[in-house]
């Protein structure tokens, strides 16, 4: 009974249970590890690889969104953009086309003809374009839906303008006045509106491909300091100055942060540069040529209006003033020399200048001839065969302002194709980097682990 009485009695069918250790117990036993050197070596290890898992992977996934938001500045926004200056250039092409076509008393020349069909096609081809890369609920999608359910009454109004012009009916010009009423007060309106809402959805899709990788960048200076502060531990615990592992992966850490940073801050430069040196002034030039094609719209109109023209002249003076300033040398003309980027530009828009105060003066001309009652000479002064009549001083300012928008336009999308070639090939180095950063901060501080063992 001597050592068998102090035992306790289990009741029979349970289990006897081993105490369980108190709070303080299981806190020491986590905790005494980590009181040893080959433990806290393992947590330090542990924290290093966490933020080095975490750098690779924010930097990695942040790579390729601001790659695909490039590409998104190219292919969707910039050719949303272009197709919405294309419409509106198309649309005002038109009725200033149609109302020169109307000045030939009958069957018009088969030059403005097809162009008013080119302009017609345009347009279409354009709204198509536009109509796939809107949004349902946009307000873009809303001018869409405007100018599909007004263009073909402004198609019908012009067809019924021709037909009642070709028979010598006055009554055509009523039609054509209503069908540039229609263009100008409703369908040039919605293309206007869409053409700023692409280019606002431009802008904004560049600023967020621009945007800087703040948070990549603060995790690398984290990991980088984590790596820096281990080796300084090391040396002074373990009096060796050097860790080739630990000093592998910090240097993998600096080129990555290095190669991060910089294809960034390249690829902002290339997209500021693309709106700088490209996108800026094609609105800037497509503002001015489409200025263009109203006053030429007026002068055909004032023109057509036989006497009946006064609000159509003085809508051509307001154009022209905004166009080109009131003495031939300043507004949107002015504004896109000063704001060139280069020389090819620079001599488009002063050629357009040019041309523009020669039109000012053609203008002049007719309207004396109109007003003095010679109205063929002032339809010959305007749409006849000669170099200097105000249909090809037009023409050449046209296509001068064409000319510098075709080059700007190119130099936008060579800039943002720059952008993308400056993040190529990032993603993949940012995950070889973070294996090398991994491996080496594995193998350095498994080395000093194993000498404690």
């Amino acid at each position: 009974m001597g050592s068998h009485g102090s035992a306790v009695a289990v009741p029979p069918g349970r289990l006897a249970v081993p105490p369980q250790p108190r709070p303080p117990d299981m806190l020491r036993r986590i905790t005494t590890p980590l009181r040893r050197t080959p433990g806290r070596f393992t947590a330090i290890l542990a924290g290093v690889v966490v933020l080095g898992l975490l750098t690779g992977v924010v930097a990695f996934v942040g790579v390729r969104q601001r790659a695909d938001l490039v590409r998104g500045v190219t292919a969707r926004s910039g050719e949303l953009a272009v197709a919405a200056q294309s419409l509106y250039r198309a649309l005002s092409d038109a009725d200033a086309t149609a109302a020169s076509a109307f000045l030939s008393n009958g069957l018009e020349p088969p030059a403005l003809r097809d162009r008013y069909q080119r302009d017609l096609a345009d347009a279409a081809s354009a709204l198509t374009v536009v109509s796939a890369a809107v949004s349902d609920d946009s307000r873009g999608a809303a001018a869409v839906a405007r100018i599909t359910a007004r263009l073909p009454v402004y198609s019908g109004l012009v067809e019924t303008a021709r037909t009642y012009n070709r028979q010598g009916l006055p009554l055509g010009v009523a039609y054509l006045q209503e069908a540039s009423g229609l263009m100008r007060d409703e369908l040039l309106p919605a293309a206007q509106e869409l053409y700023a809402t692409a280019s606002t959805e431009l802008d904004e899709a560049r600023d967020r491909a621009a945007g800087f990788p703040w948070v990549a960048v603060l995790l690398a200076l984290f990991t980088l300091a984590a790596l820096v502060l281990t080796q300084i531990h090391l040396t002074r615990r373990t009096n060796r100055l050097l860790n080739v592992g630990l000093l592998v992966g910090t240097g993998a850490t600096v080129l990555l942060m290095a190669w991060l940073t910089g294809s960034a801050l390249v690829a902002a430069g290339n997209l500021r540069d693309s709106r700088d040196s490209g996108s800026a002034q094609v609105n800037l030039l497509a503002e001015a040529r489409i200025a263009g094609l109203q006053a030429r719209a007026d002068e055909a109109l004032t023109l057509v209006a036989r006497g009946n023209g006064a609000a159509f002249e003085e809508n051509y003076g307001v154009v022209m003033e905004r166009l080109a300033g009131a003495d031939g040398s300043g507004g949107l003309l002015a504004q896109a020399r000063a704001a060139a980027p280069d020389d090819t530009t620079r001599q488009a828009v002063e050629a357009a200048i040019a041309r523009s105060r020669e039109w000012s003066a053609a203008h002049r001309n007719v309207r004396t001839l109109d007003d003095s009652g010679e109205y063929a000479k002032a339809v010959a002064a305007t749409v006849g065969t000669g170099e200097q009549t105000t249909a090809a001083i037009f023409n050449q300012f046209d296509e001068a302002l064409a000319l510098a928008i075709t080059h700007n336009g190119d130099r936008f999308e060579r800039e943002a194709v720059s952008a993308g070639r400056a993040l190529t090939g990032v993603d993949i180095g940012i995950v070889g980097l973070s294996l090398v950063l991994l491996i080496g901060a594995a193998v350095g501080m498994q080395q000093r682990i194993v000498e404690y063992r």
